[in-house]
């Protein structure tokens, strides 16, 4: 059954869900108190106004769940755990007004190989997956799979988390996006790192057929030349981006994923 609910209903409904992960909402009974009854004699058998009815709670995870496959992301590599995770972090942030366009979510799957398509980029407003693209990690991250990760400068690796997207300038690498890492220790050294999204010549089919696995930047997610302005026209000035590592020490470490610390980040 496909579900009405708009793109801030459900944000507000995500931003409840990530109080407890893995997604399980918990509401608190609430009992509207009946003041007594003022009279001028004895009164007998004063029987109290009946408390209001609960609204019926809207599932932040059925919703999630509904949007994951209306997007149809299992036929297309995505797990479930993925899209719930960046949905989690994509509320919280939004609602500490860490996101300024709310209409658009990109996930970089990681724990895809990079001969998949892992990047997504998804209209949260039309509930549409608009692209779906081959995506680089750094040359220090691994081979076919992106396994080692790095917020240090010249480490050549990819730094997993959440980001939100800049301006975009055009460098050595053409037309390019910057990014701002979002997480603490983890990604925050991504404009200082010079970590942008950009087009690449090896972020390519034909680096797949040659190498048996996709070319690799210096930390960057670079996209395929014929779809790199593309995207970043549509993802540009503040818009959330989220990569996702089954690395544990990233998982235990997210504030955004993890802890009530993360509004105040």
């Amino acid at each position: 059954m496909r579900y009405p609910i708009r793109r801030p209903l459900l944000v507000a409904c995500l931003a409840i869900a990530s109080v407890a992960f893995p997604a399980k909402t918990h509401f608190t009974k609430y009992q509207e108190s009946v003041p007594a009854a003022k009279t001028d004699g004895p009164v007998a058998n004063v029987i109290p106004l009946p408390s209001p009815a609960p609204s019926p709670a809207i599932s932040a995870t059925n919703a999630s769940h509904e949007l994951y496959h209306d997007l149809q992301l299992e036929s297309n590599g995505m797990e479930p755990q993925v899209f719930d995770m960046a949905l989690k972090g994509f509320a919280k942030l939004s609602e500490a007004g860490k996101i300024a366009n709310t209409e658009k979510l990109t996930i970089i799957d990681f724990s895809q190989p990079s001969n998949q398509k892992r990047l997504y980029v998804i209209d949260l407003d039309k509930k549409q997956v608009l692209f779906q693209s081959l995506v680089a990690h750094g040359r220090g991250t691994g081979t076919l799979w992106a396994t080692s990760f790095s917020n240090q400068p010249s480490s050549y690796k990819s730094s997993p988390g959440f980001y939100v997207t800049q301006e975009t300038y055009r460098g050595h690498n053409g037309y390019s996006l910057r990014l701002d890492g979002l997480e603490k220790g983890i990604n925050d050294n991504a404009r200082s790192r010079s970590i942008v999204m950009h087009g690449a010549p090896y972020a390519s089919e034909a680096s797949i057929r040659s190498l048996g696995f996709l070319g690799r930047s210096e930390g960057c997610p670079a996209l395929p030349l014929p779809l790199n302005k593309k995207i970043i026209n549509t993802i540009k000035n503040g818009t959330c981006l989220f990569i996702y590592t089954r690395d544990s020490s990233y998982l235990n470490e997210s504030e955004w994923l993890n802890g009530s610390q993360a509004t105040t980040f």
